[in-house]
C-alpha cells in the first residue's frame, strides 16, 4: 500500500535550514497496523503527513497505492486522500457549530454522496462506534471520549483504505483512551490499514509493528505478535 525510498523533508527559512527527515526508507502493507515511535521533534509528524498527502518530501520518492506521489500537486494529493484516507487528530477538530451527525456526514458531502445514502452510512457508523444517542449534540456538550468516538466515525465514515492517527489518545484519560484504542485496533481486524503516531508504549502495543524514529531516522524497526 505504502512504499517510501530515501525520503528527506528540508525546512528553510532566511536563516535556518532545518532537516525534518533523513533518507527514511519502508513498507506499510495492506492490512498492517504500524506504530510510529520516537522523542518530539524526531520527525513524527513530518513523516505522518507525507504519509498522508499533506506534504511533500523535499527527496525521496513516495508511493501510495502504486501511484508515485513524491512531487504531485496538492490538487492530485487531495484527490488521494478525499477518497482513500481517514484522519484522527489529538485534538478532535471537531467543528463545534455542527452536531455530531452534521460532523460524520462532512467527508461523505466532499465526495457527492446523496443525502439518502449519507444518512444511511452516518447512521450506521454512529451505532458502531456507540455514539448514536448522542447524534444531535453538539461537541461541547461531549466528553473527550466521546468526542474521538466522533472523531474516528468522521474518519471512517468513507470506508478509507487508510487510518492516519496522531497522538489518539493524547487528551483523554486511561479509559477513555483505551476504548479509542480498541476501536482502532477493531477496524484494523476489519481490514483497514493503520498508521499510528504516538508516545505511548501502551497504544504502541496493539500494533503488528513498531517504526522507531530518532534525529529523522529510522532507528529500528520491531515486529510483534498480537
Amino acid at each position: 500500500m505504502i512504499k517510501a525510498i530515501d525520503l528527506s523533508r528540508v525546512f528553510l527559512t532566511e536563516e535556518v535550514e532545518t532537516t525534518a527527515l533523513r533518507q527514511v526508507s519502508f513498507e506499510i502493507k495492506k492490512g498492517e497496523f504500524v506504530a510510529i515511535m520516537g522523542p518530539s521533534g524526531c520527525g513524527k509528524s513530518t513523516l505522518l503527513n507525507i504519509i498522508g498527502l499533506l506534504d511533500n518530501p523535499t527527496s525521496g520518492k513516495y508511493y501510495f497505492l502504486d501511484h508515485e506521489i513524491s512531487g504531485s500537486s496538492e490538487r492530485q494529493r487531495a484527490k488521494h486522500r478525499k477518497n482513500n484516507i481517514g484522519f484522527v487528530f489529538q485534538n478532535f477538530n471537531l467543528i463545534d457549530e455542527l452536531t455530531v451527525f452534521e460532523n460524520v456526514e462532512m467527508p461523505l458531502i466532499y465526495l457527492g454522496i446523496p443525502s439518502k445514502e449519507r444518512k444511511r452510512r452516518v447512521d450506521e457508523v454512529l451505532e458502531q462506534m456507540q455514539i448514536a444517542h448522542r447524534r444531535k449534540h453538539f461537541p461541547g456538550q461531549l466528553s473527550g471520549g466521546q468526542q474521538q468516538r466522533v472523531a474516528v466515525a468522521r474518519a471512517v465514515v468513507s470506508n478509507p483504505k487508510l487510518i492516519l492517527a496522531d497522538e489518539p489518545t493524547g487528551n483523554l484519560d486511561s479509559a477513555n483512551g483505551e476504548e479509542v484504542m480498541n476501536l482502532l485496533s477493531e477496524l484494523n481486524k476489519q481490514g483497514t490499514t493503520v498508521v499510528m503516531v504516538t508516545h505511548s508504549q501502551r497504544d504502541a502495543e496493539y500494533s503488528s509493528r513498531i517504526i522507531r524514529l530518532f534525529d529523522g531516522q529510522i532507528l529500528a524497526e520491531n515486529f510483534q505478535s498480537n
